[in-house]
């Protein structure tokens, strides 16, 4: 009896993911990357970022089983070489006649939409765990409303309506993937979207009195000996570098804040066939540290260390991942898998091209 119970509690708690890669394991692959990137004039860009991910994907671990990432090179490649040839050829139009550049802008809007359909698409039907493949169902005019127009909306207004913006964009995403042929579904609340907008939002604000204040006092300071002076144009220079700078900071820092607790609260909303229950509990000062030490720690080396930073933050986000499964976790993935098998087989024989959107 107690053994029932406890393995009944163990099956209702939630488990955390873990990433069992290491800096140096993930260096090793890094390197080689690069360097045949380099020498093949980025052709092998495409064969590195499967190694990448298939590295990444292949140290998450949930439930004591690993992700699988199944794209192969050539699929990467040849999505890449049709973009860049179509590059090619509405740069060489603009060249010939401008009104060409008006039509092939258009034309990228409208393809635009169907593009992120197929990345995302591409991307979760690459990805298996327990041999069971993802997928994506969403629409164009989906993507056009929640990535574009929504995107529009959050610039426009500034940052007050992102969280309408984040609402549907992660709905969109969310509830058009496919585990097998089980749903998933996520309905994060705009109140407490807008609660996690509060900080960053104050953050931006007060920062950008004390920047505004530092600009005055340096233009202020200005010497009074002509305006023409080198003192003049130095300060008048530094204001505005100052200025850029220190507006990329704040907004840089605020959209990380806004990020991870966007990140929690869609995680902690999202259900897996109606009962599987998600969750994320990123510190979003934590997760900001590590995003902006990573940058600064990458720099100042010059990039060598960027395979640490890749591994630390993808080990925290991991560990701050888990999943509670409703019921017997072997009878639970059983079904997943018995169910998924056909979806699978399927996916297997298509023949994908990943575009990069």
């Amino acid at each position: 009896m107690d053994n029932r119970v406890s393995a009944g509690a163990a099956a209702n708690a939630f488990e955390r993911a873990r990433f069992t890669g290491t800096a140096s394991e993930y260096f090793g692959i890094w390197i080689v990357n690069v360097l045949l990137t380099i020498v093949t004039l980025g052709i092998y860009s495409a064969w590195a970022k499967v190694r990448r991910n298939r590295y990444f994907y292949g140290n998450t671990v949930l439930l004591g089983r690993s992700f699988e990432y199944h794209a192969t090179g050539k699929q990467i490649l040849i999505g890449r070489l049709i973009v860049f040839a179509f590059l090619v050829v509405a740069n060489i139009l603009a060249a010939i006649h401008p009104l060409f550049s008006v039509v092939t802008t258009i034309l990228v809007l409208i393809a635009l939409p169907w593009l992120i359909v197929r990345g995302i698409r591409f991307n979760a039907r690459v990805t298996s765990y327990r041999n069971v493949r993802f997928d994506f169902t969403g629409s164009a005019g989906g993507a056009f409303v929640s990535v574009m127009l929504g995107s529009l909306v959050a610039v426009l207004s500034l940052g007050l309506l992102a969280p309408f913006a984040s609402r549907w964009l992660n709905r969109y995403i969310f509830n058009n993937l496919r585990y097998g042929n089980r749903p998933f579904d996520t309905d994060p609340k705009l109140g407490a979207l807008y609660g996690a907008l509060l900080v960053p939002a104050l953050m931006v604000v007060l920062g950008g009195v004390v920047l505004v204040g530092l600009v005055v006092l340096m233009l202020v300071a200005a010497p009074s000996g002509g305006s023409g002076s080198m003192e003049d144009v130095a300060l008048t220079i530094g204001a505005i570098y100052l200025s850029f700078f220190g507006l990329l900071i704040i907004y840089g820092l605020a959209g990380l804040i806004y990020r991870a607790a966007v990140h929690n609260i869609v995680w902690s909303s999202t259900r897996i066939d109606g009962r599987h229950v998600l969750r994320s509990d990123l510190s979003r000062t934590r997760y900001a540290w590590i995003a902006i030490s990573n940058v600064v720690v990458t720099v100042l080396t010059l990039g060598l260390m960027r395979p640490w930073a890749a591994v630390r933050l993808a080990r925290y986000v991991a560990e701050h991942a888990a999943i509670r499964i409703e019921g017997e976790i072997g009878e639970v993935f059983t079904q997943f898998e018995a169910s998924g098998t056909a979806i699978g087989s399927e996916y297997m024989s298509m023949e994908g091209l990943d575009f990069g959107f």
